[in-house]
């Protein structure tokens, strides 16, 4: 068995999701063949608001399968609108969320029903920000045990604060609320910018 450290694949997933990422050397792959878990990052991430962290969830149809790769958005409610709106409110204050406005953008002009599709179009764009290279291999089949690190299960949007100790940065509304550790990708790029990397390989 080829060694490889498996992945996830997130809505605009936690820094602590790319901290593990680009501390990783070797071949990387995001898991293809899971099922879909429910209250987890697969369909949700959490920016910073003027009230606190605020999650931004995209509602599936539960008409779909099991499998993670062919779960459907719901389309009964014009999700990707109100999430946009909401990181704008969130962030156009912030240093770097003009500079990235439109590339944000993309994310939610992606037309796909397909929830695995629409994640990893995002991630591919959160990377074309980073200025790094994109993931590009996926599992073939699942496999219960890897021959690398295993963070499947290493991400739990239940405990985040808990779960995470992170150096401080930047943050909008921080002298009003405190420091919120381990928000999305997008909370670091808007308020750190061309700097975000540097934060998350150091």
């Amino acid at each position: 068995m080829d060694e490889y450290s498996l992945f996830p694949l997130f809505y605009l997933p936690p820094v602590s999701w790319f901290q593990q990422w680009f501390r990783i050397e070797g071949a990387k792959k995001l898991e293809k063949f899971e099922n879909f878990q429910k209250q987890t990052y697969r369909n949700r991430t959490v920016i910073f608001g003027a009230n606190g962290p605020l999650p931004l969830i995209i509602p599936i149809s539960h008409g779909g399968g099991r499998l993670y790769q062919t779960t459907k958005i719901s389309s009964a409610e014009d999700w990707r609108k109100l999430h946009f709106k909401s990181i704008k409110n969130a962030y156009q204050a912030a240093p770097y969320f003009e500079y990235y406005e439109d590339r944000i953008s993309k994310f939610y002009e992606y037309d796909s029903e397909n929830l695995f599709d629409f994640n990893l179009h995002a991630l591919q764009v959160v990377f074309d920000i980073l200025k790094a290279d994109a993931p590009e291999l996926f599992t073939e089949s699942y496999h219960q045990h890897v021959s690398g690190e295993d963070f499947r299960t290493a991400f739990d949007a239940k405990r985040r604060k808990r779960e995470t100790s992170q150096e401080v940065y930047y943050q909008l509304f921080a002298d009003k609320l405190g420091f919120e550790p381990d928000l999305s990708i997008i909370d670091l790029v808007c308020n750190l910018g061309p700097e975000a990397k540097q934060y998350l390989i150091k």
